[in-house]
């Protein structure tokens, strides 16, 4: 009966952790990120993939790689604090917004042009998307393709 209670007071122990993770992340790529062996995927966010090429200016640049560089400098070894459900995505990835300070890290990316808005699963940084491309910041200065687009073809 003691390891029952047990049991059932270790898994709701559980699961209110995963309502909010937080500490000191590893930058996984641009919309992904680990703290404490949990892996947080922005939700509503897509960012290009580590091996993705874009272009700038007339040059090919590592647009996955710009990404992932510029969350790492936003976070700068910061605490991130991530708002997530409990539904884990294909890849066993916990799906929140992340904040740094009172920063919205997944706002963040797009409103800088490191990340487009993931109309698939949310409609919350379309406005951020457009500021972004009216400024022709990050992945707007120059071409790309979407990110899910280049998923599909790579």
């Amino acid at each position: 009966m003691k390891l029952i209670f047990i049991l059932i007071l270790s898994f709701f122990s559980f699961k209110a952790v995963a309502e909010e993770i937080s500490g000191i992340p590893t930058i996984t790529d641009g919309d992904t990120i680990k703290i404490v062996n949990q892996r947080i995927r922005f939700h509503g966010i897509d960012t290009p993939e580590k091996q993705q090429i874009c272009t700038k200016n007339f040059r090919e640049y590592n647009c996955g790689k710009e990404a992932a560089d510029a969350l790492a400098r936003k976070i700068n070894g910061k605490q991130v604090v991530c708002k997530v459900n409990d539904k884990l995505d294909r890849y066993n990835r916990y799906i929140g917004v992340c904040f740094v300070e009172e920063i919205n890290l997944n706002k963040w990316m797009v409103r800088n042009g490191y990340a487009v808005a993931y109309r698939k699963y949310s409609k919350n940084y379309i406005q951020d998307e457009y500021y972004a491309k009216k400024n022709k910041l990050g992945l707007w200065a120059g071409n790309f393709i979407h990110p899910e687009k280049w998923r599909k073809l790579n």
